[in-house]
């Protein structure tokens, strides 16, 4: 393994040592808290254009699993870990780290103090930064001018793909793909529903042509406010009628899309453990969250009420709709790697359109 260092937009420099693929990354800097389900982290697309951080320091012991992956590639620009397992053990393993990263194009930078990088990034709010082989004093100019763009058309599926579950389909719902979770379209096809995955920016007429039960906004990466075409076309959606939900970045466009705001958070929410409190009953849920925005909770209109709130800074994590058949949260209740404490949202959402085919 070579050198390399990661340089920091405020001039920070971390020397380390590189593996993964060769070359050089520039992108936003993150960090996730999990310990477990680095494999999902790195095929979430929800990561894309950003360099992630583990802050568990080692990583890649259970190697690789396809069957574990949340889509068919990586997502980041770039992986920074502590220290990576060279010979994982596992039954189901399939390959090492450091060959899949080489294989997929990945830069990798380990050996760094990711304790420390993690607590600049808190400090200081998130920013970007670039992998290197050399180092000459300086900053570059493009870490800089550096931002992520178009990460939804970069991540959504070219064309419709139908999921059925193995029995009886009993509804059908149509997921639009704005960098979906493989696991969203996995939990609904256990509960018996026939899943038309479409593009991004699948208009209204197709999804009247389906004539689905159900509507499932997926995650996905990005600045939700860049989707200006996306939000228009779920306006429409919403008068449909339709039961929605939403889940990270279909929350965030749902609400957009009903007048809400959104604003970027000084760091983020990423990892296993975020607890998120439920405002009607008053418990308490710990979460997989991985998000750098969030829904401001005073901006969302009449007939729009906060659902769940982050119990660690109050921002939003739910909302739900009353003058519609509509709910969204912020965080994974699909999650795979993380708790599955939420995951009887799937059971409401499928109790909701029982109960619209019903009337």
């Amino acid at each position: 393994m070579h050198k390399a260092y990661l340089i920091l937009e405020n001039g920070t420099v971390f020397e380390g040592k590189s593996f993964g693929a060769e070359g050089e990354a520039v992108g936003e800097i993150v960090f996730t808290t999990a310990m477990t389900g680095y494999l999902e982290t790195l095929t979430d697309p929800s990561y894309y254009g950003q360099i992630v951080v583990q802050t568990f320091p080692l990583i890649g012991n259970y190697g690789v699993i396809p069957s574990d992956f949340e889509s068919d590639c990586p997502h980041v620009k770039a992986y920074i870990v502590r220290q990576w397992c060279q010979e994982p053990s596992n039954f189901r393993c399939e390959g090492d780290l450091d060959i899949f990263l080489r294989k997929n194009g990945i830069v990798g930078l380990y050996g760094i103090d990711t304790r420390h990088l993690t607590r600049i990034v808190r400090e200081h709010g998130v920013m970007n930064g670039k992998i290197v082989a050399s180092y000459d004093g300086t900053v570059p100019e493009e870490i800089k001018g550096y931002r992520i763009i178009d990460a939804v058309k970069n991540t959504t599926c070219d064309k419709e793909e139908v999921f059925s579950p193995e029995g009886e389909v009993k509804r059908r719902v149509v997921l639009y793909d704005f960098g979906a979770k493989a696991n969203i379209c996995r939990c609904l096809v256990k509960r018996g529903c026939e899943v038309t995955v479409v593009p991004a920016y699948t208009k209204v007429e197709r999804v009247k042509e389906i004539a689905p039960d159900g509507i499932m906004l997926s995650n996905g990466p990005g600045d939700p406010a860049e989707n200006t075409e996306i939000i228009e076309e779920l306006k429409k959606i919403a008068e449909l009628k339709l039961p929605t939900f939403g889940i990270c970045l279909g929350h965030q466009l749902l609400a957009l899309a009903h007048g809400a705001k959104t604003e970027k958070l000084k760091y983020g929410h990423r990892g296993a453990n975020q607890p998120c409190k439920e405002i009607a009953t008053g418990r308490v849920y710990i979460t997989s969250q991985n998000h750098g925005y969030a829904v401001v909770n005073d901006s969302l209109p009449a007939g729009a009420e906060v659902s769940f709130v982050n119990a660690n800074d109050g921002t939003c994590e739910g909302v739900c709709y009353t003058d519609e058949p509509a709910f969204s949260v912020q965080f994974h209740p699909e999650a795979c790697g993380g708790p599955l404490d939420t995951g009887f949202l799937f059971d409401r959402f499928v109790e909701l359109m029982d109960e619209y085919k019903n009337v």
